[in-house]
């Protein structure tokens, strides 16, 4: 059941979503403020979502999904297309993270209020959804918690979490399965 909630959350599976957010990066090399809004609209949510599970706290987070948007508005003139506009989009919040770990040194614990925002800014699930995820969520590891965020909530491949992570694909693939697991065990039980 909670697997099927996260799957429902992803955004951006489609052609047709790459194909819009793509849309909104040409438009916001011409410097259209509303195309920005829009790509923030649509992707702010994986982002800081992201951001949260590399720096486990809520202002780091809120600071890196700011920086990734000035950061994407600057240089949305380099984006060239390859129909994977979230992994650039991603690639510039992980380097702003590994700067902001560099810089200030954070490496405490997520807890559970950090992950509420992200929990209530999406629309589609309903209250026993989000209590759900809200306490199934803080039962995974960090790494775990990242590769369930980035498959199932911003729709990448487990390939491309490998890449992104820096870890190999079998041991992404491991730890999603035992993440799952650990969540229908956990579900089950309540």
């Amino acid at each position: 059941m909670i697997s099927v909630c996260l799957i429902s959350t992803n955004m951006f599976e489609s052609e047709h979503d790459n194909t819009v957010l793509d849309r909104c990066l040409y438009k916001i090399a011409e410097k259209d403020t509303a195309a920005l809004e829009e790509l923030y609209r649509l992707t702010s949510a994986s982002v800081y979502s992201f951001a949260l599970s590399i720096l486990k706290n809520r202002h780091d987070a809120e600071d890196v999904l700011h920086d990734c948007y000035v950061s994407i508005y600057s240089s949305a003139g380099q984006y060239q297309s390859k129909k994977k506009p979230m992994a650039w989009i991603i690639t510039i919040a992980k380097n702003l993270c590994l700067h902001k770990i560099r810089e200030r040194g954070k490496s405490a614990d997520i807890s559970q209020e950090d992950w509420e925002p992200f929990i209530q800014s999406h629309e589609g699930l309903s209250n026993d959804d989000k209590l759900i995820l809200y306490q199934f969520m803080g039962s995974l590891s960090d790494t775990e918690r990242q590769i369930v965020i980035l498959h199932a909530v911003s729709g990448f491949k487990h390939r491309e979490i490998a890449k992104l992570l820096q870890i190999p694909l079998p041991t992404v693939l491991s730890k999603y399965n035992r993440a799952l697991t650990k969540l229908k065990k956990l579900y089950e039980g309540e």
